[in-house]
């Protein structure tokens, strides 16, 4: 299977690093339990942080580390401004595939310190005119109720004559409040956003020419949207007795959280350019997240309003535009060197304000980064299979001279345009000494800009200067990782363990009521382990299990001395599932999903592991399908993992969801 994320072509089976290819099948029994896009990822990948559960997705890391999500090759993800939102940009009813790489890497740029996360969205079904459409209805077990349901639909038609393919797909989907596994009402996260009590709708075209058997040349557009109703307040929780956040009928402050995102692509390929083939990619994505309102400290201003009488909300907006280039000769050497060069490039524009007052949160940054790259692959004899590359990453940031917000002083910054370049490296190979084993170990490094937004929003000295602000400098992860993996008829495994390190890494603290961004040190170690087995055509099953720690320098003595906690790793996980086709019409699945305690360096960050259990079930009628499923179908009562293990706050003390139903019809006609 070739993955397309790694931009040469490679398959997965000659890959030196873990490579997980989601499939369509996969996703559509996530989906029979779960519209949630980080909890889709969380159920499938266990070196992913479990779900929040909520709009916001900040914590949620892979393998301990800020994952590069992409749609169809486009970033999805924002470098100078996270929102932690990058996990919910689309609806995964839009999606055939996921390409997952394990690890750090610069195989597309910016942003994959902890891997690449590609969502590869639906092609067109053969045939001239194909329709399909989707209901749902989820409902808690414990209450039924217009409250606490939600309704979900999906319409969508595809074809192709030919010369064009086609595809139009839209849904649309109202949540209603959750409850937990003790019939109460989850707590609502009034300022970071909620995926309860909201509404999303996701739009996606496609539109492809073949101008002849090797030329095809696509245009493609996804819309997605989400927002809150805005009709509960939270009611603080008592983490010290064991009392979780919940929520209440009434209309919070401000106006309510949303995403709205427009992403854009017009690629072409030539798959016969002279014996070689030419993908080319322009993208444009249009990125807005409103988040609700608070009367933080980090707000207030005693020339507007009394201090601790101020409420506000920060908007950040985000538009950025770019290129990816690639030429691949894959004939050479008689047949065993593959060659892929390359030149991407990419404009973002980030600001971030105070929605209510119109003051300057985060200044608007501009950033240009233009990276020419080469990559090379060599099969010098049949077992064994060499990659190395090089990729250079030139990066500017230009910053007005702004201002920062009373709570830090109303000091004056003055801009200026700092600039960085990286060459970037990796190597690794991949050896089959005897049929159906082989042996893998790789080398890579990645490159990020730390999170400017937070960095320039945090001063209160005066007299900084944004040229001489050492927090802005780029972060470079080395990631070591070796493996073995066994690829037989009826099972398939892989055993693999990893390094990523980073010598001026990034972790985000808390500080009162805001979070931090710390420029220090950072080392991650972890094991992953999965396997496959088909017992039969019609059954099978799937093992997978992650372990990692992460440790950082918390006094910069060259001494890693700290454990990293839940806001910045991943617990242990083990998640096992079952498959099976019991007749023509009826299938099933079950998956269990164990995260195992943790403890950290803080106490008071003491997570207690928890056992959640989903199961579903479809059956064939002569006109479309049914399917019913449960998720938490034994009705676990739990906090989630970033509420015990990332911070310490009453406020978002949330527990997890209760047992769910959804039924659901789909027909493709």
């Amino acid at each position: 299977m070739v993955v397309t994320a790694t931009r040469t072509g490679t398959a997965k089976e000659d890959s030196p690093q873990t490579v997980r290819i989601i499939t369509q099948e996969e996703i559509a029994q996530q989906r029979q339990l779960t519209s949630d896009s980080s909890q889709i990822l969380s159920n499938l990948l266990p070196s992913y942080s479990p779900s929040r559960q909520k709009m916001s997705g900040s914590g949620e890391t892979l393998r301990g580390r800020t994952p590069l999500i992409m749609i169809d090759g486009i970033p999805q993800s924002n470098p100078l401004r996270p929102t932690g939102r990058e996990a919910h940009t689309i609806d995964f009813a839009m999606v055939e595939q996921i390409e997952i790489i394990q690890g750090a890497n610069a195989t597309n740029g910016v942003g994959a310190a902890g891997g690449v996360i590609n969502i590869i969205t639906k092609r067109p079904e053969p045939g001239s005119f194909n329709q399909h459409l989707e209901v749902q209805l989820t409902t808690p077990t414990s209450e039924f109720g217009s409250e606490t349901n939600a309704y979900k639909t999906n319409y969508g038609f595809s074809g192709n004559t030919d010369s064009i393919d086609y595809l139009f797909s839209l849904s649309y989907e109202d949540q209603g409040l959750y409850l937990d596994g003790d019939g109460d009402p989850v707590g609502v996260d009034n300022t970071q956003g909620d995926l309860m009590d909201s509404r999303s709708y996701d739009l996606l075209g496609k539109l492809a020419y073949w101008i002849d058997d090797d030329q095809r040349l696509q245009f493609s557009l996804n819309h997605y949207d989400i927002e809150g109703n805005n009709d509960y307040v939270s009611v603080t929780g008592d983490r010290d007795n064991g009392v979780p956040t919940t929520s209440v009928r009434g209309t919070p402050e401000g106006d309510a959280p949303y995403n709205e995102v427009w992403t854009t692509g017009l690629s072409y390929d030539n798959y016969d350019l002279a014996g070689m083939h030419l993908s080319a990619l322009a993208f444009y994505q249009d990125y807005e997240s409103l988040f609700g309102a608070t009367d933080s400290g980090n707000f207030q201003d005693a020339a507007i309003a009394p201090v601790g009488s101020l409420y506000d909300q920060t908007l950040a907006d985000t538009s950025k535009y770019g290129t990816k280039f690639s030429l691949t000769k894959d004939d050479l050497w008689d047949q065993r060197l593959k060659l892929t060069a390359g030149f991407d490039t990419l404009f973002d524009e980030t600001e971030q304000y105070l929605y209510s007052t119109d003051r300057t949160y985060v200044p608007p940054v501009e950033y240009t980064d233009l990276s020419p790259f080469v990559q090379a692959e060599l099969k010098p004899i049949d077992s064994l299979t060499l990659s190395a590359g090089v990729r250079y990453e030139y990066a500017k940031l230009d910053i007005d001279s702004y201002q920062t917000v009373a709570a830090r002083n109303s000091v004056d910054v003055e801009g200026g345009s700092p600039s960085f370049d990286e060459t970037l490296y990796n190597v690794g190979a991949v050896w089959s000494p005897i049929r159906d084993w082989s042996l893998f170990a790789n080398y890579s490094e990645g490159f990020s800009i730390p999170d400017v937004g937070r960095a320039l929003r945090g001063i209160e000295e005066p007299g900084q200067s944004v040229d001489d602000f050492e927090n802005l400098s780029p972060i470079v992860t080395d990631n070591i990782e070796t493996g073995v993996r066994f690829e037989g008829e009826r099972l398939a495994a892989e055993l693999s363990y990893y390094e990523s390190s980073s010598d001026f890494g990034s972790r985000v603290t808390r500080s009162g009521d805001a979070f931090v961004m710390q420029r220090q040190e950072t080392e991650i170690k972890g094991v992953e382990a999965s396997m496959d087995y088909r017992f039969t055509d019609a059954h099978s099953a799937k093992l997978a299990y992650s372990h990692m720690t992460g440790r950082y320098d918390s006094n910069d003595n060259g001494s890693l001395d700290a454990k990293l906690d839940g806001l910045n790793v991943a617990p242990d996980r083990l998640i096992a599932s079952w498959s099976a086709r019991w007749t023509n019409d009826i299938t099933s699945f079950v998956q269990a999903n164990y995260a195992f305690d943790e403890s950290f360096d803080d106490a008071d960050k003491e997570f207690d592991g928890y056992l959640l259990v989903d199961a579903a079930m479809g059956y064939q009628l002569p006109v479309g399908q049914v399917n019913v499923g449960i998720s938490n179908l034994l009705d676990e009562q739990y906090i989630t993992y970033y509420s015990q293990s990332a911070l310490v706050n009453n406020d978002r003390y949330f527990a997890g969801r209760g047992r769910t139903l959804t039924l659901g019809y789909s027909l493709d006609f």
